[in-house]
């Protein structure tokens, strides 16, 4: 069970962090990525605190109830890792593990390099660390030349923020229904062509129903974080893709120094256009594809994920 009264509030200069805190040990802070919250990991913080350990699960800044600044810059890859340190010395901890997911993949691998002297292990789900050998927007323009790709759309402000709000409830069942196999053999979003005037709903498709991996309580609760907070702060990381490349460019010539851990489903999209590649990590210990998952890994598959990550922490 979930324990209201076990939320804080964290403060970063000027962000607050509406964060999850149970359990004794080791600290292990979980970072969620678009567009989900700290309840991506319902199914993880439970379970380690049984086995021991501590958990830290923030809203990371733009969602939920932690602060969602306006402008663009205050979601740079720097300010997002400043977060995860500022939590882990609220709690006194002066080592902790990271666990990332999605957009949380980035904030913990570049939290490993910052701050490697803190970082005992880190596991990253669905997005490996990765460096582009020049500015990646200008990259991804290049590469998919003739393909709608979603990140390129997200750079205009305001554009798909309008177009998720407008419908929040059908917007959320496509993004968290075209990424999931439920099971299934690959039915997973692929690129489609470009089309001009294409929007990023259309690129994925129409999807009605609620996926098998959550019931409906779990998608409301999404729904209600979401139809309150908008979209601005969640896009806004999307926004600095290319400033995070510039203003990291004294480590990309290193390899994550942390202990490592991988984890994606074999149905993840993802996968695709950004496989892992070992040669980025001093120390991958161990990599893993869960057949039958699709991108939301950890609320897919929670029993062979927590199996996974018990193993790689304890």
């Amino acid at each position: 069970m979930i324990d209201d009264s076990k939320f804080i509030q964290v403060q970063n200069k000027n962000i607050k962090l509406n964060t999850y805190c149970d359990g004794v040990g080791p600290l292990i802070i979980m970072v969620h990525g678009w567009p989900e919250s700290w309840y991506s990991w319902r199914h993880q913080i439970n379970f380690f605190v049984k086995n021991g350990f501590r958990v830290a699960v923030p809203d990371m800044r733009g969602y939920g109830n932690s602060s969602k600044p306006h402008e663009i810059e205050e979601y740079d890859i720097m300010k997002l890792t400043s977060d995860v340190v500022a939590i882990a010395d609220h709690l006194e901890c002066e080592s902790f593990h990271l666990i990332g997911h999605d957009w949380g993949g980035p904030v913990v691998w570049n939290t490993s390099l910052y701050h490697h002297n803190r970082v005992d292990k880190v596991c990253g789900m669905s997005v490996p660390h990765t460096v582009s050998q020049s500015a990646p927007i200008e990259t991804m323009k290049f590469l998919f030349k003739d393909i709608f790709f979603y990140m390129i759309y997200f750079q205009k402000e305001g554009v798909v923020e309008k177009e998720l709000e407008a419908d929040m409830k059908k917007s959320l069942l496509s993004v968290y229904g075209s990424l999931t196999s439920d099971d299934k053999p690959a039915q997973t979003f692929e690129p489609k062509p470009f089309k001009k005037d294409m929007t990023f709903l259309d690129s994925l498709g129409s999807i009605d129903s609620i996926p098998e991996f959550m019931t409906e309580e779990d998608f409301n609760f999404y729904l209600n974080e979401f139809n309150k907070n908008g979209m601005r702060g969640p896009i806004n990381w999307y926004r600095n893709i290319d400033r995070n490349w510039e203003i990291t460019k004294d480590t990309h010539p290193n390899k994550i120094p942390s202990k490592t851990c991988f984890i994606t489903g074999e149905d993840d999209p993802v996968g695709k256009w950004a496989p892992i590649n070992p040669d980025y990590y001093e120390n991958l210990v161990s990599s893993h594809i869960i057949k039958n998952a699709g991108h939301w890994i950890q609320q897919e598959k929670p029993d062979e994920v927590n199996k996974l990550l018990l193993d790689f922490f304890k």
